[in-house]
């Protein structure tokens, strides 16, 4: 193995915001042969992320802070720091910040590659695009990296768990 950070500061890189959800870019698959990513989410109070299945990858999410509330399949938990959460690809998922403060979740993603999804829709946030545009790039990018949505949940968590999506 050539060159390779070993050390990666807490602030170092990228960062995009959705929203009330944040992505932090700490390891590239390109850095691990791609067997692997790591990213972290901060994530606002009250925000669900749009729920939806991944074709390629499976997500380990480790809890840093916070209270965070899943649902995976037909399943629901919630966790706090400490635990951790698996998301394995082609079933449906989504996640939400269940508590009153700020949560924060480190994310594995096996194999790597699907960071760059948020890389890139973090250009089109960062661009300026209207709502139409964010949602029309954002379906494109699902489809380049196999990602699908699960709207019919949104209604339901929502008015169970008085949450909003990201970026309303």
């Amino acid at each position: 193995m050539g060159s390779f950070r070993f050390v990666i500061e807490p602030d170092e890189g990228r960062s995009v915001w959705f929203g009330g959800l944040g992505v932090d870019f700490r390891v590239w698959a390109e850095e691990t042969g791609d067997r692997f990513a790591v990213v972290e989410h901060p994530i606002e109070p009250g925000r669900l992320i749009p729920p939806h299945m991944h074709t390629h990858e499976d997500e380990f999410s480790y809890v840093l802070q916070g209270r965070v509330g899943a649902r995976v399949g037909d399943q629901e938990a919630t966790a706090g720091p400490g635990s951790y959460l698996v998301k394995p690809r082609g079933i449906p998922h989504t996640f939400w910040n269940a508590g009153p403060e700020p949560a924060r979740i480190l994310e594995i993603i096996s194999p790597g590659g699907f960071e760059r999804y948020f890389a890139e829709l973090g250009d089109v946030v960062e661009s300026g695009a209207a709502p139409e545009e964010f949602l029309r790039e954002r379906a494109a990018l699902g489809e380049k990296y196999g990602l699908s949505y699960a709207e019919e949940w949104v209604p339901e968590l929502t008015e169970r768990y008085g949450l909003r999506l990201i970026g309303e």
